[in-house]
């Protein structure tokens, strides 16, 4: 489905190259490639993300790497990976970091100075004056969790890192540093459509999950690991495109086969997100509508398959559309020639062909009544929604020319069905010839599976190179307090453990995928030591290698080095998440992080107490001094 369909007048502007391809359907449909049946893996995990999980069992992995799948048709090779051996999970860090990351996880486990943390940020500089109080930060908080406040000044830590096998991340972390009352002022200026948006279709007939409430307008609220962009203008837009422009720029001149983080909501006016979101939920709901009066209701998601005939007559009488348009959208070369329809065919309808965006209706679930698909835009509207596909574009091509990967971060699911589906247009695009594009795929939230197996489906048939990147999640409190606010189904899984076997059925879908197709990749972003346990048992299992460099690990800069270290000496691409930028312009950054490991601190005392032990043995070793070497 191609997001531009939606807006005909913006299709006929979209321009010519990759825009263009942007902008249109691919018509090519390839046989049905059935997912293969897949064990669900319900391994439970000790503690909280980010934590690094205590093991009962012992920390090492005897890793077995083979040429082929089969590990016992090849010579085998047995790549060790300890997790316990703190001289070579620490070998690239001096004593005084040693004790800096003792002390900042130290300082992040007292509730009062996590509590006030942005306060006494704001005293000491105002007592200390503003050279002294950067020098400070640089020594400890700063120094810990960012990298440098440039592109130059980053390039030390990030050939460091490269040398001891740990690749980047780059995300440049600068923030407005907006009160709540000016947060929430902002989206609701730019989330509210204008008046004159719905003058000739009536009401605005979005769910309220789609629309904006005051009450969380400050998108920061009960978020400790993701930045968080507002609109201002397009102006403002065209400068976070230039931010990311030389992160790209800079991922390609520091590092080898490095990736560069962006977010959607940074490259355009999110109203559009919202809409274009409402639209994805409220088509797919349609279908699952569909399927049910089929009998085919609470099957999985690919095994939804709609007979063509019974389709036809129920949006006959529907009222969807005209008898003679519906006969025609299954007949001759158009889809349906075998019967019947998946959830991938019917996506595939939202096109100009049958101009779905002006004429389509559908019925709302709960009143009965049809109502348009989408309502027409404005059009200040339709240039801005052509604009943030720009930047995207310009941002993609970049990418591909500096030999960067691209990761699209994931972000509230009232805007993430729009940009999965935008993230999936590009990787359609500039995912032919090799993995470039990565989307991000939450597992705390209840169709995350689902959503994983439709997209990989898609690649199969469309024959492009699969590109996930496995999170937790970043926003759950503020989801859970939204949907309860306003009265929508909770999005997110009802405990800790229902996500972790969330995500490892995710990761052994995706694992599955690349053992039996190799054009699949994945980054298993996570601090859960467990959870990097499992991968790496399942690559040996599978006779999956690291150097074949279809599976990644990634976890934050200053955090859980005893994990990152030893799979990237081990020979397995692992990779920093790399925040940088001016020390003052990244305290909202800092602040979040502070938050974030008093949980991880006390979760688990996991890292101090590896830290401890190097120091004590660099201690007694004689080692006190030591300076790593590359």
């Amino acid at each position: 489905m191609s997001y531009v369909k939606f807006v005909p007048p913006f299709a006929k502007a979209a321009g010519s190259g990759n825009l263009k391809r942007l902008a249109s359907l691919s018509g090519r449909r390839l046989r049905y490639t059935a997912a293969s049946t897949k064990r669900e893996r319900g391994t439970e995990e000790q503690g909280g993300e980010p934590s690094c999980a205590v093991l009962k069992e012992s920390a090492q992995v005897e890793f077995i790497a083979s040429s082929t799948r089969g590990a016992g048709d090849a010579r085998s090779k047995h790549i060790p990976v300890d997790f316990e051996n703190t001289k070579e999970a620490y070998k690239s860090k001096d004593t005084l970091e040693l004790l800096r990351s003792f002390l900042v996880f130290k300082l992040c486990s007292y509730d009062f100075l996590v509590d006030r943390n942005k306060e006494l940020m704001d005293l000491s500089r105002k007592l200390l004056g503003q050279k002294i109080f950067e020098q400070l930060m640089k020594m400890t908080f700063y120094g810990q969790f960012v990298a440098g406040e440039d592109h130059e000044a980053i390039k030390p830590l990030l050939q460091r890192n490269q040398a001891f096998g740990v690749g980047s991340v780059l995300d440049y972390s600068v923030e407005e540093d907006l009160t709540q009352e000016e947060a929430e002022k902002k989206e609701m200026e730019y989330l509210v459509p204008d008046i004159t948006s719905h003058a000739t279709t009536g009401e605005d007939h979005r769910e309220e999950k789609y629309k904006a409430h005051r009450q969380f307008g400050d998108r920061r609220g009960g978020v400790v690991s993701a930045r968080t962009y507002f609109y201002a203008d397009e102006a403002k837009c065209d400068q976070h495109m230039e931010t990311f422009l030389h992160c790209i720029r800079a991922s390609g001149g520091n590092s080898e086969d490095g990736f560069s983080a962006i977010k959607m909501t940074a490259l355009g006016r999110p109203q559009f997100l919202l809409q274009f979101s409402a639209v994805l939920v409220k088509w797919r709901r349609f279908f699952n509508f569909l399927a049910a009066q089929q009998g085919k209701e609470g099957m999985a998601a690919l095994e939804q398959k709609l007979e063509v005939e019974q389709l036809q007559d129920s949006l006959a009488k529907l009222g969807v559309a005209p008898e003679d348009d519906v006969q025609n959208w299954f007949t001759g070369e158009k889809l349906g020639s075998s019967g019947t329809i998946d959830l991938l065919d019917w996506n595939s309808l939202i096109n100009d062909r049958t101009k779905i965006s002006n004429l389509l209706v559908v019925p709302n679930l709960e009143t009965g009544q049809l109502e348009p698909l989408l309502h027409k835009f404005t059009d200040e509207e339709e240039k801005q929604m052509k604009r943030m596909l720009q930047r995207m574009d310009v941002l993609a091509k970049h990418a591909l020319q500096e030999g960067v990967r691209l990761m699209v971060d994931a972000e509230q699911t009232y805007f993430q069905p729009a940009i999965s589906r935008l993230t999936l247009e590009m990787q359609r695009i500039f995912n032919k010839e090799k993995p470039i594009i990565f989307n991000t795929y939450q597992c705390y939230l209840k169709e995350a599976y689902d959503n994983v197996t439709v997209d990989v489906e898609l690649s199969r048939r469309e024959g492009w190179y699969f590109c996930a990147k496995l999170v937790r999640g970043a926003y759950m409190h503020q989801e859970r307090s939204r949907a309860a606010e306003i009265g929508y189904e909770d999005p997110i899984n009802p405990d800790y453990e229902a996500t972790n076997r969330m995500y490892h059925r995710c990761l052994d879908y995706i694992l599955e995928e690349i053992e039996h197709n190799r054009k699949a990749n994945v980054m298993v972003a996570s601090h859960n030591e467990e959870t990097v346990r499992f991968t790496l048992q399942r690559m040996n299992e599978m006779g999956l290698s690291p150097t074949e460099n279809k599976v990644y690990f990634g976890q934050l800069l200053g955090m859980c080095d005893q994990i990152s270290f030893p799979l990237g000496q081990a020979g397995f691409p692992v990779y920093k998440y790399v925040p940088y930028g001016p020390v003052n312009e990244v305290i909202p950054y800092l602040s979040r992080r502070a938050q974030e490991n008093r949980g991880f601190m006390k979760g688990s005392t996991r890292e101090r107490h590896l830290l401890w032990i190097e120091l004590k043995r660099r201690l007694f070793n004689g080692d006190l001094f030591y300076r790593p070497i590359y």
